[in-house]
């Protein structure tokens, strides 16, 4: 055989060595991570509730200056993952380091579905990034969690 048909079969045999482990991790990859919603469980929220956290102090101090109560809400905290998939009116998909520039002085965040019934007892469902600045929380975006 030939000194360049050698080469040239050698560099074909690389590359395909090459493509295989590349279609290969991708397709190991590709497959769909659990929901990182799934673990969150729904709580109802009365006038009656004690909260647990002072965030939950905050939503029912404010749902219930709105007359809202009871609702239901569920905390996922703060979960990447779940931030990934928030889509709010300022922001789609951030992370946390979008965040820490969106809000200056940024403490703490969390990012809670509320489903309460409205007026005339129509049912809402939103999706809140709550975030801790100045020792205070308060509502910084309000979306929903992309499917």
């Amino acid at each position: 055989m030939n000194k360049t048909v050698r080469i040239l079969l050698i560099f074909l045999a690389v590359d395909a060595v090459a493509a295989g482990v590349y279609f290969g991790v991708r397709a190991l990859g590709s497959g769909r991570a659990a929901d990182p919603t799934a673990g969150a469980d729904w709580v109802t929220m009365a006038a009656s509730y004690q909260p647990a956290t002072e965030l939950e102090e905050f939503i029912k101090t404010d749902y219930e200056e709105k007359e809202l109560l009871p609702l239901q809400f569920r905390n996922f905290g703060r979960d990447p993952a779940v931030l990934k998939k928030f889509r709010g009116a300022k922001l789609a998909g951030a992370g946390v380091s979008v965040l820490e520039m969106q809000f200056k002085g940024l403490e703490d965040w969390s990012v809670v579905e509320i489903w309460f019934k409205g007026e005339e007892g129509r049912e809402i469902r939103r999706t809140i990034l709550y975030v801790l600045t100045d020792s205070a929380w308060k509502a910084g975006d309000s979306g929903r969690l992309a499917d």
